[in-house]
């Protein structure tokens, strides 16, 4: 035996241990040039293709198992007696690499070779019907996820139906179920045809509803896959009460599965132990069979626990969630990933409805877990993205991502509840996030624009809100947040309050309103039915107003569920109800409207609804309840005032707030490895599609949009 042929069995000896360092060793100086030529061609392709799956799997060395690759091609292709499967595993796990490293021209191509080789082996015979199938998704499934990277969504969901058509003719409910779900990640990418996206949705769901119960219990990356992408269609769509279950479905099985994996990893190590004392030469009979014996139950105990996955796989791919059965091994999300994004989705399912405490709660554990990720990936204080290995900037950039993502929701929380030094304070590591790392987030700086909007607009600082909100809509393509900028931005000019600044919120507005049918879900129509009625109370048609505002809240609250801008809603119908002296109406609108605005500890909205019930009981003469509500807000007045000023004198106030925007320098290198990729770096994958809403935040507290004395047609503004 030569000594290359010794250290193939060391390492074959090792990874039937676990000992994957071992085993990665002894391969790789095995192929070394001082032993690699002792091999045969078929040895050291064999060889290569194990190495460069260990260092795939460990997401390590991803530039040597290119290498290893591209060199077991090049021995495989000329060999005749060649095993197919050889070759195709080859083909498949080189366009893996290819894709992690972002060439997506060389990942196409080396499948469209992978699918001609398949083709070829089929017609000879070489491999037989179902081996071929399973293949045949394989590549579809990597060619797909290319062509969606590279913004060719049409192809992409062509070559998904190939892939579907053989799970079909596999009978596989498994595969069935990953090409239906990709299929509508695609949509949710593309977003062309609402039909299209609502008959994709409703395929995932009747598919999984077709599942055995123990399909169901031990497919859990699909299910999460499944679930995330039905949540992002009905936020999208606006279905916050549907969307709702499937959060608290997901919620739920987060924690089932933490507590699983823990279980999983407790019983790999032991079993690891297990077998390195089983390795161990010398052994009397009897220790040998109880080791064996506890082998075998441990064994048997991780087959229980991983379902339809085979004890190599969850002990190789450790806590990876995969998504197929072999060749496929896919896995769309790292297993933390998918965990925090839960967490987002609470977030963002409890925010609208004021469940501050939970939100918070989230906020705070979703930015440790990333933390901890990022400081995994060697990005901590100091380190900006020049600093980043290649094939590093997609992790960093999913994590990067949700990291902003958190932040972005609690500066909307820290806003809706007053705390302007907090939300400032977040906001402000959004900036110094952005600065760092400029191209991986570059997709993020229209959203830092408008929370800078939002920020100047909750201080007072109107004018420069309204030159953010501006700024960010030249920075985005995105219709949806488009129209949000000039909804926030028109708020922005009514409150400044002359006549010019109403002129430039109705030409603003005008356009957005003609349009507002036009978009996916209600969103933006409510928002924009929710300005226009300010400017009609504004120019003095208060009937016309009152009409339009009614449509909008029942709107808001059948379907968006979000109780500040129902709050909101109802303040300005009590004041149009007061100038249309209904006081009766008004009383009961603005009290709804006052218990919703101490529920979020909105305070400026609690000014603002208590300033009103001043008026409302000057007109009904009720002096005692006059001065008792007078006292009140002036207590609230005091708590807002000292709150403002406190965010005025922080050191960062001042840098948000003013009439520059972020001045940001994308690595041109950076770039240029990523040219293939549409927009931004951090939403071209198939991770977390801009298009379903994650990126646009919820209405923002909307401070001081009626001066007090609207009600005696006063056009005074209301200073705070």
């Amino acid at each position: 035996m030569s000594a290359a042929d010794g250290l193939l069995a060391l390492a074959e000896e090792a990874e039937r241990r676990r000992d994957f360092s071992t085993a990665t060793l002894c391969l790789e100086s095995a192929l070394s040039p001082a032993h690699a030529a002792s091999l045969l061609p078929l040895a050291e392709a064999r060889a290569r293709l194990r190495l460069a799956g260990l260092l795939l799997a460990r997401s390590k060395g991803l530039a040597s198992a290119k290498a290893h690759l591209e060199r077991a091609l090049l021995v495989l292709n000329p060999l005749p007696s060649a095993p197919p499967r050889l070759k195709l595993l080859a083909h498949s796990l080189l366009a893996n690499v290819y894709g992690l490293l972002g060439s997506v021209p060389s990942q196409k191509h080396i499948l469209r070779r992978g699918l001609g080789l398949l083709a070829s082996a089929s017609a000879s015979g070489l491999l037989p019907a179902g081996p071929s199938l399973l293949w045949t998704t394989n590549f579809q499934a990597q060619l797909a996820s290319a062509l969606a990277f590279d913004g060719d969504a049409a192809s992409a969901l062509s070559t998904l139906s190939e892939g579907a058509a053989a799970a079909t003719e596999l009978e596989s409910p498994q595969l069935d179920l990953f090409f239906a779900a990709t299929t509508l990640h695609v949509h949710l990418l593309c977003w062309e045809d609402s039909t299209a996206v609502a008959a994709a949705v409703a395929r995932v769901s009747e598919l999984w509803d077709a599942l055995t119960d123990e399909e169901k219990e031990h497919w859990v990356g699909l299910f999460f896959y499944t679930e995330l992408l039905q949540t992002f269609y009905l936020l999208r769509v606006c279905d916050y009460k549907a969307a709702s279950k499937h959060v608290e479905r997901l919620d739920t099985a987060v924690k089932s599965e933490m507590q699983r994996g823990q279980r999983i990893k407790e019983l790999g190590t032991e079993l690891s132990a297990v077998e390195r004392s089983l390795a161990q030469p010398v052994l009397k009979e009897r220790e040998r069979a109880a080791l064996v014996h506890k082998q075998r139950q441990l064994k048997d105990q991780l087959r229980a626990l991983c379902g339809y996955d085979t004890l190599n796989d969850v002990l190789d791919y450790g806590d990876k969630l995969l998504l197929a059965p072999p060749p496929m091994h896919g896995e769309w999300l790292p297993r933390t990933a998918v965990f925090v994004l839960v967490d987002l989705m609470v977030v963002m399912i409890s925010r609208p409805k004021g469940i501050f405490r939970e939100c918070g709660k989230r906020i705070q554990s979703g930015l440790q877990i990333i933390h901890e990720e990022l400081s995994k990936l060697g990005i901590v204080d100091g380190v900006t993205e020049e600093n980043l290995e290649h094939s590093m900037i997609w992790m960093a950039g999913l994590y990067l991502t949700l990291l902003l993502q958190f932040l972005e929701n609690s500066v909307a929380v820290e806003l809706t509840r007053s705390e302007f030094v907090e939300a400032l304070e977040a906001l402000a590591q959004m900036k110094n996030w952005l600065t760092r790392f400029p191209t991986i987030l570059q997709g993020s700086e229209s959203t830092i624009e408008i929370l800078r909007g939002q920020y100047a607009h909750s201080v007072g600082c109107f004018d420069e809100a309204a030159f953010h909100f501006l700024e960010a809509l030249k920075l985005t393509e995105n219709k949806s947040m488009q129209s949000m900028c000039q909804v926030y931005a028109a708020v922005s000019y009514i409150c400044k309050g002359d006549a010019e600044s109403s002129s430039e919120a109705l030409e603003l507005i005008g356009p957005a309103y003609r349009t507002m049918d036009s978009f996916v879900g209600v969103r933006e129509k409510t928002c924009i039915i929710f300005v226009y009625g300010l400017l009609l109370m504004r120019q003095q048609n208060p009937q016309e107003a009152r009409t339009r505002l009614a449509s909008g809240l029942k709107i808001a609250h059948q379907q968006l569920g979000n109780i500040q801008l129902v709050s909101q809603y109802l303040t300005i119908l009590g004041t149009l109800a007061l100038q249309l002296h209904d006081t009766g109406q008004a009383r009961e609108i603005l009290k709804s409207s006052l218990t919703l605005a101490r529920t979020l500890y909105d305070i400026p909205t609690q000014i603002w609804i208590l300033s009103v019930f001043t008026e409302l009981y000057r007109e009904l003469e009720e002096r005692g309840n006059e001065l008792e509500n007078s006292e009140y807000a002036s207590k609230k007045e005091i708590d807002l005032q000292k709150r403002l000023t406190e965010a005025r004198s922080h050191p960062f106030h001042q840098e948000l707030v003013e009439k520059v925007r972020i001045e940001i320098q994308p690595m041109h290198d950076l770039m240029q490895k990523h040219h293939e990729m549409p927009g931004s770096v951090a939403n071209a994958d198939l991770d977390i599609p801009e298009s379903v809403g994650l990126s646009t935040p919820q209405p923002s507290s909307v401070r001081r949009l009626i001066d007090t004395s609207s009600v005696r047609r006063s056009t005074r503004r209301r200073v705070s």
